[in-house]
């Protein structure tokens, strides 16, 4: 900046000017220190390695999410296991409702049986009374008594074969009746089994519930950090973008670089331009950093693009090997026996030493007034085609 400082005329007798020299050299100190905190602010910003932070909490966050992603199926499982138990317990449950039908009806048979065989005693009792009377008559008042002999043999016969046939009755009653008092044993202890078996299934049932719960509850703690993460992704790559808009001269406002003289100019970045300057769209459909193209760079960054300019054109681009940073082309570049230089040159690339990484630009023209016109990617850091007219100065050149 030029300072102008109106002087009165001067007298052709030396005099001591107004402005001590103390003065004046407070002055010089303050710009100074002014401009070395500007470039110390300015170096500072693009040294921070952004893309290291970025693809550190990027990889926490991508571990959060698939621990995540595993609860969930954890979740899934256990979920699909109490279901099986339910069905369990319902299969146990109707099992005992039907044992426990069948054990009232055992038992309500029992008492009707019960009944029969009182009633059949009783028939039995009296026919005994009735033969004890008549055994009380002698066997010869009782033929006298009878019509023929063998009325008396027919009475005597029926006495024999009724008594026999409320024997065997009585027998078939009890007999029936120690089988269904013994089923309704074996009912009870089935019962006993399904209640017991129900009562297990219960307990495994509240069992999964517990852990059920304790997955869903680490699944969203994981879910939440997983989220923190990306909000600080977010948070870093607004910071980068800030920082290589500063960088640049430019003012960042409301998420946008803008000129600090209000209008476009190289202190602010270019908008992006229509198209994708023919970069294949295999590459230039996918988001950022998607693909590792031919020669080992990400795709829809500078450096790709570049790479893929120039190679198309039919020149010789190398592998680069883990060494493809913007700032890294020059040495990459002089392995190859590619020359780098300070003048622009059309159809070579032009490398920025800007940020931590740098940034490459394809020239496309060499003006005569100090300006060259580029195409590049990802200027923004946004992924985005641009093609615009800069400052040719402060640039390496590299021949292919």
């Amino acid at each position: 900046m030029l300072i102008l400082i109106q002087m009165k005329p001067r007298s052709t007798t030396p005099t001591v000017s107004k402005i001590s020299l103390r003065q004046i050299m407070l002055v010089a100190l303050a710009v100074l220190v002014a401009a070395s905190s500007a470039t110390y602010m300015t170096t500072s910003a693009f040294a921070r390695d952004y893309e290291s932070e970025i693809r550190a909490k990027q990889q926490e966050a991508d571990q959060y999410s698939n621990e995540a992603g595993r609860l969930e199926a954890v979740a899934d499982t256990l979920e699909g296991e109490l279901n099986r138990l339910s069905e369990q317990i319902a299969t146990i449950q109707a099992q005992i409702q039907e044992s426990e039908k069948r054990h009232r009806e055992l038992v309500e048979e029992i008492a009707r049986n019960q009944a029969l065989i009182e009633q059949n005693r009783e028939a039995l009792g009296t026919i005994l009374s009735d033969m004890y009377v008549d055994d009380q008559i002698s066997p010869l008042e009782m033929l006298a008594s009878s019509k023929s002999i063998g009325d008396y043999i027919d009475k005597q016969e029926q006495r024999s074969a009724l008594r026999e046939a409320l024997n065997d009755k009585i027998k078939g009653i009890k007999e029936l009746q120690a089988k269904l008092e013994e089923n309704k044993q074996e009912v009870e202890r089935i019962l006993v089994d399904q209640k017991s078996q129900r009562s297990q299934v219960a307990e495994r049932q509240q069992q999964q519930q517990t852990l059920l719960a304790v997955t869903q509850n680490d699944q969203a703690n994981y879910q939440k950090l997983a989220a923190e993460r990306n909000a600080e992704i977010t948070q870093l790559q607004e910071q980068q973008r800030r920082a290589n808009c500063e960088g640049m001269g430019g003012i960042w406002s409301g998420g946008t670089c803008q000129s600090r003289s209000g209008g476009s100019s190289s202190g602010a970045f270019p908008p992006a331009s229509f198209g994708n300057g023919g970069y294949p769209a295999i590459w230039a459909n996918a988001p950022l950093n998607t693909y590792v193209d031919t020669w080992g760079l990400y795709s829809r960054q500078c450096v790709s693009y570049t790479a893929w300019k120039v190679a198309s054109s039919g020149r010789y681009v190398p592998h680069f090997a883990g060494m493809g940073n913007a700032n890294q082309w020059p040495a990459t570049a002089a392995r190859h026996g590619i020359p780098s230089g300070s003048t622009p040159k059309v159809g070579s690339v032009a490398m920025w030493p800007i940020g931590y990484y740098g940034h490459t630009m394809y020239v496309e023209a060499v003006n005569g007034d100090g300006t060259i016109t580029v195409s590049d990617y990802n200027l923004a850091w946004d992924g985005q085609y641009r093609y615009y007219t800069r400052s040719a100065a402060g640039l390496t050149y590299i021949y292919f």
